[in-house]
């Protein structure tokens, strides 16, 4: 888990600036919100593997309402949660809540990522503005499978129009994307900015 809003595989990531996906070099990660995180300024990061039963049954009700034909019962789990963090050289008290949970039924594996609440889209290392946390090289979002073919840059992706992740999704939940990716595939991916159902995201 890294702090820069990065699950990296094998390797730590400490790129601050994102780059849009497929990466050239090969690395496998998931990018719920690639930014210059700064939490020595603001917030904090925690992550949990877990086996509870209450957990894996609301994952798996939520993973059967969104993929109906999929036969699903987690029975593991990643979460990882960004609470408020700030980013590099803020003047602000500006923070961002998002979180990426990882799970899997040992053959099925699913990534759901959760935005709560976006205040900035950049850091002062990516050309930010201090003031408001915008501008320069805005945030990246999405996943990166390690190879050039399959890989998935949410829409608004390192455009001002991030900043707005919390009203967009794949599931018709604002905030919410979800992903197949074992055996890399990739479904109920939306080709243009999905429109919005009513209703909030169910924090994990």
């Amino acid at each position: 888990v890294n702090n820069n809003g990065v699950i990296s595989f094998d390797t730590r990531v400490s790129q601050y600036t994102p780059d849009p996906f497929p990466l050239a070099d090969g690395r496998s990660f998931v990018a719920p919100y690639w930014a210059d995180v700064d939490n020595v300024n603001g917030g904090d990061i925690f992550y949990r593997e877990t086996t509870d039963p209450t957990l894996l049954a609301r994952i798996t009700q939520d993973i059967n309402q969104y993929f109906p034909s999929i036969p699903f019962t987690a029975s593991w789990a990643f979460v990882a949660t960004w609470d408020h963090v700030a980013y590099y050289g803020s003047t602000t008290n500006k923070g961002n809540t998002f979180q990426a949970v990882l799970t899997t039924d040992t053959k099925t594996s699913f990534i759901i990522l959760n935005y709560w609440d976006i205040q900035w889209t950049t850091g002062a290392a990516s050309d930010g503005d201090a003031e408001t946390g915008l501008g320069g090289i805005p945030a990246h979002a999405g996943f990166n499978s390690g190879d050039d073919t399959n890989f998935y840059n949410i829409p608004g992706s390192q455009t001002e129009a991030v900043i707005n992740i919390t009203q967009t999704s794949n599931v018709n939940v604002p905030g919410r994307w979800v992903f197949q990716v074992d055996d890399f595939k990739v479904t109920g991916v939306p080709t243009e900015v999905p429109k919005v159902a009513d209703g909030k995201s169910c924090w994990l």
